[in-house]
Parts: structure tokens; C-alpha cells; sequence
């Protein structure tokens, strides 16, 4: 060995090692599917490798990772839970080859459970029933157990929206917590509002806030909900009337305005075939992304740091069909987005400069990929 290949032999023991960011996909079961699965992300080029099945589990539609790290959690969008009405939520210890171990499972309180988030500290669960048109919470232990809610851990949704069927109903599609752990916000498709809950993190509870909600024009159909990192702001897509609101957030009373919506689609675009589905302020804050289904696309729009409105940037394809949900990873450089009607997920650079967004030729294989989550370590 020259003396140039033992220094740099010394050297790479003494460099920190990569970091790996693996990604958790969750899928609906009905077809080729059988659970969660799991792949890695290259930071460098955005390459994924192969998916791989990281637990058997029906219907897990949407996911979310501790902020320690240690559990995965995850909803399953059905009606029925082993037998008694509502849906499924289950608790995973992560291995350290990224695999999954069942700690135990939950039901979520109503039919179709669809999101699922976690506070900062990782010490609540909450769950948004769409079918149910509730919203339920639950305390973490600390070896990552649900703890089935309390009194204060439920709540049903009551009322309708202006659009009939489509909105005869609640229809609770999200649930986001704010970043000061005080409060849960619930988009409500059915009701046509952003439902404010105060959040005891601790003991796993929420009941209404005053103000209890905000009120968005009728039809539109508020679904996912996206805090800036200011805290000063919102975003919130509709799926209905595809657009995307920016809204105001008053960090003292909880209370929510909307500031201005926009468009997500192109003008004379119909509604007939077409919605929007996730909606993500990038970490940064500087951007904030909304999937277009129908359309297949992305829209990206440039978040004015004094007023918190938007200017229209583009719409990139996801080269796929009905892009339901997509992630941005830890390092803020890639969108990876999931098209659940052709089975693959494709990975987009993010210009750090523009917010703009540009193929990198990368993606994988995964039939009726839903939900896409990120673990850097």
C-alpha cells in the first residue's frame, strides 16, 4: 500500500458515514399489493432502489414515521377491523435493516381511516375516518404501543356540504398538528371546512377550539393541509373545485383566513375526471406543491415570504396516471411521487434556485402506490 492509499484508507475511516434515507410506500391491497414496502434513495443521483415487502398489511394507505425514528404507523383504509366497525390502525417497531415488526394494532373509530399524522415529541397518534367523518387520537407509549383514545380522543363530525351526494355527509381527510403542538387541524371534504382542535399531546386528547373552524367557499372540498415552517401560514388543496388556498394562522387563538386561492390546473380545465390530492409546503418554506389527478401533474407555486401568497412557478408530469400522494425528501432536492392508476413512482429534482421541477429519468415499479414516507439515518 503507497503512502497516498493509506492516507486515504485513514481517511474514510475518520469520514462520517452516508446518510441512508430509506422510503416506506404505502399501497392499497385489492390487486398486486400486499402491504408496505420499503426502498432506498440514492441523495446523490435520486436513484430508488427496488421495493421491497416490509410488512404484510391490508389496505395501508397512509403511513407516518416517529420523529425518533424507532415506529412506523399506519392506517387501513377499510370499513370493517377485525370484525367490529372501523378501520385499522397498527404500530410497527423499525429493524435496522429498515424491516418492520408489528407491536400492536387499533381501531380507528370509523370506517375508511385515510390519514394519519403525529405530534413533534411523538407522543399522539391522530386519524382522520373519511368514511366515518371523525377524527380519533391516541396516546404513544414508550415502546411505541396505541393506546386506544379516551372520551376526549373522539370525535364525529356533524353537518353536510353544499354539494349533494358528494357532500351529504362529513368526509374527514386529513390531520395535521400545528408546530407548536397546541392544536390539530382536520380538512373535512364533506363539510367544507378546516376543523381546529386543541391538542393535549400527552394524554392523547383533542376537543374543538375557539374558533372551532374555518369556512371554505362552498364545493370545494379542503383535503390535505400543510403548515409553513413559520408557522405564520397554511396550504390547504381542494380537491373539488381544483385549487389550493393559502391561508393565515393566528399561532395564539389557533384561528385560520384564507388570504387568496388559486388554480392547480390550467384555465377551462373541467372538473369531470379531475381533482387535486396532496398538497406539501417544502422545507425550506420557500415552495409549495400540489398533485393534480386527472391532469397528472404537479403544480408548483413560489410562497411570497412577507404575505405568504403564492405565484404560479409550473406543472410538471408525474409521468404516470392519478398521482395521489407525494413526499419531498429530508434534504429538500427530490419530489417523489406515487401514481397510483400506473403503478409506478417517479422521482423529480427540485430546483433549489426556481422550486422548479425537472425529470431525472429514475423511478420504480409498485402497483397502486399511495402514500410515501422518508427515514434519514
Amino acid at each position: 500500500m503507497t503512502r497516498f492509499q493509506k492516507l486515504v484508507f485513514l481517511l474514510a475511516l475518520t469520514l462520517p458515514a452516508a446518510a441512508e434515507t430509506l422510503i416506506y410506500l404505502g399501497t392499497y391491497t385489492g390487486g398486486e399489493s400486499k402491504g408496505i414496502y420499503r426502498s432506498t434513495l440514492d441523495e446523490g443521483s435520486g436513484e430508488l432502489s427496488d421495493p421491497v415487502l416490509a410488512a404484510e398489511l391490508e389496505n395501508p394507505s397512509f403511513l407516518v414515521v416517529s420523529p425518533n425514528q424507532k415506529y412506523l404507523f399506519a392506517v387501513s383504509e377499510n370499513g370493517k377491523f377485525k370484525g367490529d366497525e372501523g378501520g385499522g390502525v397498527s404500530s410497527f417497531a423499525i429493524g435496522e435493516d429498515g424491516g418492520l415488526t408489528l407491536i400492536n394494532q387499533v381501531n380507528s373509530g370509523g370506517g375508511a381511516p385515510c390519514h394519519i399524522s403525529i405530534d413533534p415529541e411523538g407522543k399522539c397518534l391522530l386519524v382522520a375516518n373519511y368514511m366515518g367523518g371523525s377524527t380519533s387520537s391516541y396516546q404513544i407509549t414508550v415502546d411505541g404501543k396505541i393506546v386506544s383514545p379516551a372520551a376526549e380522543g373522539f370525535i364525529q363530525h356533524e353537518g353536510q356540504g353544499a354539494k349533494l351526494p358528494r357532500q351529504a355527509s362529513p368526509h374527514a381527510h386529513s390531520v395535521n398538528v400545528d408546530p407548536s403542538s397546541k392544536r390539530a387541524y382536520v380538512a373535512d371534504l364533506g363539510l367544507d371546512k378546516v376543523l381546529i382542535y386543541k391538542l393535549d399531546a400527552a394524554a392523547g386528547t383533542i376537543v374543538p377550539n375557539e374558533p372551532p373552524f374555518l369556512k371554505l367557499p362552498d364545493a370545494t372540498g379542503p383535503r390535505h393541509f400543510s403548515f409553513h415552517p413559520s408557522g405564520k401560514w397554511a396550504y390547504t388543496n381542494l380537491e373539488m373545485s381544483l385549487q389550493v388556498a393559502a391561508l393565515g394562522h393566528d399561532s395564539e387563538t389557533g384561528a385560520l383566513n384564507v388570504l387568496e386561492i388559486e388554480s392547480t390546473v390550467p384555465d377551462g380545465t373541467g372538473r369531470k375526471g379531475n381533482s387535486t390530492a396532496e398538497c406539501l409546503v417544502h422545507p425550506t418554506g420557500k415552495w409549495v406543491y400540489v398533485s393534480n389527478r386527472g391532469h397528472n401533474s404537479i403544480a408548483a407555486f413560489a410562497i411570497d415570504q412577507k404575505t405568504g401568497k403564492l405565484d404560479f412557478i409550473e406543472r410538471e408530469s408525474t409521468q404516470g396516471k392519478t398521482p395521489r400522494n407525494f413526499g419531498i425528501d429530508p434534504s429538500g432536492k427530490f419530489l417523489i411521487a406515487g401514481n397510483q392508476g400506473s403503478g409506478n413512482i417517479v422521482v423529480l429534482k427540485i430546483n433549489q434556485d426556481t422550486g422548479s421541477l425537472n425529470p431525472t429519468g429514475h423511478e420504480i415499479e409498485l402497483p397502486a402506490a399511495v402514500c410515501i414516507r422518508f427515514l434519514r439515518r
